[in-house]
């Protein structure tokens, strides 16, 4: 039988208590329906509630980029070991008991230039991750498995 691709599982966890403060790695965090993730700087917004990356798509972006794309430099909450983050508005995921609807493609910023280089930016472009809305809530720990596509709950 040949090898089934290694399912997802949250990788890094990362979150910042302002703009331009720097991101702070976390083994777990605590994420609210309709609020986002506690502490972080996002937390309470309207729709801006978790950012979702993945290291297979920073890998691809370090090989255009010539060299390494550091999860935590991105700014993102979330770096997932695998897979392609959805990107359509209305797609979900569940990352371990936490339930995501995509919002829209995170566009890479352009202080990325700064804090990883020249050329980080365009390296990022359609690389660079997904905001999504936290629709149930719950912890988020490294380690958590991933489901890329999670059917919506069903209507009554």
């Amino acid at each position: 039988m040949p090898d089934q691709p290694t399912n997802p599982v949250v990788q890094a966890i990362h979150l910042a208590k302002a703009s331009r403060l720097p991101m702070q790695a976390k083994d777990q965090v605590e994420v609210e329906a309709g609020r986002g993730i506690v502490g972080d700087r996002y937390h309470g917004t309207r729709h801006r509630h978790v950012t979702v990356q993945s290291r297979e798509t920073l890998d691809e972006a370090a090989r255009v980029f010539g060299r390494e794309v550091p999860s935590h430099l991105t700014r993102r909450n979330l770096t997932i070991s695998a897979g392609v983050v959805p990107r359509e508005p209305g797609q979900r995921i569940r990352v371990g008991e936490v339930l995501l609807e995509v919002v829209r493609v995170a566009a890479p910023c352009k202080l990325l230039d700064d804090t990883i280089g020249a050329g980080a930016q365009e390296a990022l472009r359609r690389r660079a991750g997904t905001v999504f809305r936290v629709l149930e809530g719950g912890t988020i720990r490294v380690g958590d498995p991933v489901e890329l596509s999670s059917p919506a709950p069903r209507r009554a």
